[in-house]
């Protein structure tokens, strides 16, 4: 195991397919910024979510967690001209810094940011019958990640992709003793995925510059 090896590699891949362009760099200047955490997806993870949006050709994505929008815009430039992203953020600051960001990159039309708990605006979203939707992505609060894996479903159709970040936590998910509630949040998730006849799903694990962790990958059958 060596990390700066992996980095390296990171870097490698970054340069040669997933360049970030300037509205990219500014999102994550942003952050800096605004003091806002840095825990957006790498450059690598970004295109990655924007490859598997053009695979199942979205028109209309969810994301749970927005943060400064980085991700947001990698999987917004998937869609096309009158596709949707609906992005809900708990944060009024970090959904401000996003909603320029977004300006920035010139998605501002394309990227609906609601702000408040997801758990209270995923069942608003599912009453103004948006949905479904085509891709969703769950990277928020980790506690309630089996909550949100419940609404993803609810505002899915079969063939809906469902993404969801940080679900192996540096391999703590393998102590069935973990105090942590972020751990234990995503142990739910996973448990709940071994048994789920609704969909049917993996979960990749990644090293790189973001250290090890991993990816829910499920689909709606």
């Amino acid at each position: 195991m060596n990390q700066n090896l992996f980095a390296s590699v990171d870097h490698y891949i970054k340069n040669l397919l997933a360049p970030e362009d300037e509205a990219l760099k500014a999102t994550i200047q942003s952050i800096t910024d605004n003091q806002i955490p840095q825990m957006s997806v790498s450059p690598n993870q970004g295109k990655f979510l924007q490859v598997l949006a053009t695979l199942c050709r979205a028109q209309k994505i969810l994301e749970v967690g927005t943060l400064a929008g980085y991700s947001t815009i990698w999987l917004a430039r998937a869609l096309p001209p009158n596709g949707r992203l609906v992005s809900i953020e708990f944060d009024p600051l970090h959904a401000r810094v996003a909603q320029e960001n977004m300006q920035r990159a010139g998605l501002a039309e394309q990227v609906d940011i609601r702000v408040g708990k997801a758990i209270d605006i995923l069942p608003e979203i599912a009453a103004q019958g948006i949905g479904p939707f085509d891709l969703i992505f769950i990277d928020a609060d980790k506690p309630p990640y089996a909550e949100y894996y419940e609404w993803a479903l609810k505002l899915s159709r079969p063939g809906t992709l469902i993404i969801a970040d940080n679900v192996i936590r540096e391999g703590k998910v393998l102590d069935p003793n973990s105090s942590d509630e972020k751990v234990q949040g995503v142990q739910r998730l996973n448990q709940m995925l071994a048994t789920d006849n609704r969909v049917t799903a993996t979960i990749i694990q990644t090293v790189g510059e973001k250290e090890h962790d991993g990816m829910v990958i499920a689909v709606v059958l």
